[in-house]
């Protein structure tokens, strides 16, 4: 019966394989043991979540959320190895429904025989809703204990009930230590140094970007070659290509980096923001979508405290419209500097955000009479515009009348601060609050 519903053998691969000699370098660099994972040490520790899973020889169903080439596959792997499970990985970019119904009915017959199976999933997130739900009873069940890979924050790409039901585990992009380590290793796998002076070796590390399995196929590309001496970081640019920004335009790298422009910009740093500008113009962005966000920020975060905030931003749209990439550009960074050193208030905003509030709440009273225009006989008949106080007839131009809809008391939800042009707009403020009681007898 066993041998019915057993999966092939490429479908539940043995962790601990070696790779052929011939085979790809980062296939015979794979882990063999948890303890080999490299820059993970939070997570496979002896403290770490998957070190106590494992120390105490059961697993819960988990998400393994990071940065490509990070090692989550390879911490799948190991983990079945580890608690004795039976492995079997599918990918969500290549798999549909009837892959899953085989892999569930398959675990299900394995679960009778006494056989637990590790199901992972790579790429989870690009199943969609529906599909994620058919997870939920097997999950629940214990039919199989479920590992999902995704490089997109579960919070968004997954659903709440699947989420519920597994813990989130973080992975961190490799650090510069981590890459160094990974190089060493595949100097030894080789048996020769890689033929790189330091500074370049430092240059291939920083062009990975946290990104394991690029620094090893670059590795191997070096390995392949003869080369009369090493590479000096200049001859190295020239020999590889230029790693690519990771950045998805509709997905976290996205969101992720125009959250970090807005705050380095709310923060006044212009260092940052120009980085981060930079990392998002370089990876592709549409300068129109950051151009948007710098007008909204130019509204949202300086407001009057700086009034040419808005305007510099609009102009930067006009010359970018006008002169196109990568002139127009400059623009976009003058703009973004502006932002960044210019007095900050949110006072617009929050002015904005409570009028709306009140609006929605007192949308039925009528304004006073005597601001109502009276186009019609009947309507000065009854009253509209009767007794307006004209303003300019006033000594001062202002006639301190009362523009509330009866029955509301006068809010004040538009509170300059003391930065910027708003200062002055706070003394004008406070002369006419001084003059409207004055008018009003309310000293």
């Amino acid at each position: 019966m066993a041998d019915l519903f057993a999966p092939p053998p490429a479908q539940e691969p043995t962790p601990t394989a070696a790779a052929p000699e011939n085979g790809p370098l980062a296939e015979r660099l794979r882990p063999r043991t948890l303890d080999d994972v490299i820059g993970q040490d939070h997570l496979t520790g002896p403290d770490g979540a998957i070190g106590r899973m494992v120390a105490a020889g059961k697993l819960s169903s988990m998400i393994l959320w990071g940065p490509p080439g990070t090692g989550k596959t390879s911490i799948a792997r190991l983990l079945a190895d580890a608690v004795g499970m039976r492995y079997v990985s599918i990918s969500a970019v290549f798999s549909g429904v009837a892959d899953l119904r085989k892999a569930f009915a398959e675990a299900e017959s394995m679960a009778g025989l006494g056989r637990r199976t590790l199901l992972f999933v790579d790429e989870i997130h690009r199943f969609n809703r529906a599909q994620q739900d058919g997870f939920l009873p097997y999950v629940e069940r214990g039919t199989v204990t479920l590992v999902g890979a995704t490089t997109e924050n579960p919070s968004f790409a997954l659903n709440a009930a699947l989420l519920s039901r597994a813990q989130v585990l973080i992975l961190h992009r490799l650090d510069a230590a981590a890459l160094g380590q990974l190089l060493a290793r595949a100097e030894e796998t080789i048996g020769v140094p890689l033929p790189l002076t330091p500074a370049a070796r430092d240059a291939l590390i920083a062009s990975a970007d946290g990104d394991g399995r690029f620094l090893i196929n670059q590795a191997e590309t070096l390995f392949d070659v003869s080369l009369a001496a090493p590479l000096d970081p200049a001859e190295l640019s020239k020999f590889l290509m230029r790693r690519m920004a990771v950045y998805d335009k509709d997905r976290d790298g996205h969101y992720n980096l125009i959250s970090a422009l807005h705050k380095s910009l709310r923060g006044s740093d212009p260092q940052a923001a120009l980085y981060y500008l930079a990392r998002m113009l370089t990876a592709g962005e549409d300068p129109l979508y950051v151009l948007r966000r710098l007008v909204r920020f130019a509204s949202e975060d300086i407001g009057l405290a700086d009034p040419q905030a808005l305007i510099q931003c609009l102009a930067a749209k006009d010359a970018y419209d006008f002169l196109g990439s990568p002139e127009g550009e400059l623009a976009i960074v003058q703009a973004c500097l502006y932002c960044a050193t210019a007095p900050k208030s949110n006072a617009a905003y929050v002015a904005q955000k409570a009028a709306w509030n009140s609006a929605r709440e007192t949308g039925s009273l009528s304004p006073p009479s005597n601001i109502l225009n009276a186009p019609t006989k009947l309507m000065k008949d009854i009253g509209y515009g009767a007794g307006y106080a004209y303003d300019h007839d006033a000594e001062d131009g202002f006639s301190g009348a009362d523009y509330w809809p009866e029955g509301m008391r006068p809010q004040a939800f538009y509170r300059p601060v003391e930065r910027g042009f708003e200062r002055e707009v706070l003394r004008r403020l406070e002369w006419w609050d001084k003059k409207r009681q004055e008018r009003r007898g309310d000293k």
